[in-house]
């Protein structure tokens, strides 16, 4: 049983080498357009009439990069926003799709929004109580079933955030051959770095199926 935790968290460390791996290589592929991470980022906005989003840096240290659809940013890491690499121009093409998606209503992305404070929530208290459900199991067993049920709730935002990601990829990997900022071979390795980012939330949905299905076991085999 404890395969179920140990497999996809080796699967887990191993992608996010890869990813890092390929993001470290492709940040040394000078882009042949010049262009830095924030101008790309600003002109696959206008050019998808995509208004009111600004393009910021961040602050919070590199492979931080995420659209922020509260207050609709697109943040940029500063080996992103100032790159002229292809990684570069990759992730910020993918942070824009989000943009795109929150533009376009995209269902996915709006139902991930909805139920973000309550997967806050549940984040929070979740290890608490999955301990002490574990620890008073023989005695008060439904505490246990709580911790499941929370848990099924933050299981269920990785599998959401799925095609959120693919989709993100596919509209800025259409974008960058579109738009010609990917020459030649740039669309492949662009297509290769964004693949493995997409992994990395792949094998934390599958981390996070194997860990419920291992604490459901024990709350179904203790009932």
């Amino acid at each position: 049983m404890f395969l179920l935790i140990i497999l996809p968290l080796l699967a887990s460390f191993y992608v996010g080498w890869r990813f890092k791996q390929k993001f470290s290589h492709f940040s040394k592929v000078a882009l042949r357009s010049g262009e830095s991470g924030a101008e790309i980022a600003q002109r696959m906005l206008a050019e998808q009439g995509v208004t009111g989003v600004n393009v910021l840096e961040s602050r919070q240290g590199g492979l931080s990069d995420h659209y922020n659809p509260a207050d609709r940013t697109v943040n940029l890491s500063a080996e992103v926003f100032h790159g002229r690499s292809v990684a570069a121009a990759a992730v910020a093409a993918h942070e824009c799709g989000h943009a795109v998606q929150h533009a376009r209503m995209y269902a996915p992305l709006q139902f991930r929004s909805a139920i973000v404070p309550a997967v806050s929530v549940a984040s929070r208290f979740m290890p608490f109580i999955l301990m002490g459900g574990v620890l008073t199991i023989s005695v008060f067993p439904l505490l246990l079933g709580i911790g499941v049920l929370l848990f099924a709730l933050t299981t269920l935002f990785t599998f959401i955030t799925l095609p959120v990601e693919f989709d993100a990829s596919r509209r800025a990997l259409a974008w960058l051959q579109t738009s010609g900022v990917s020459q030649g071979e740039e669309q492949g390795q662009m297509k290769t770095a964004l693949w493995w980012a997409a992994m990395t939330y792949v094998v934390a949905a599958l981390a996070s199926l194997g860990t419920l299905i291992y604490y459901a076991s024990l709350f179904l085999g203790r009932r």
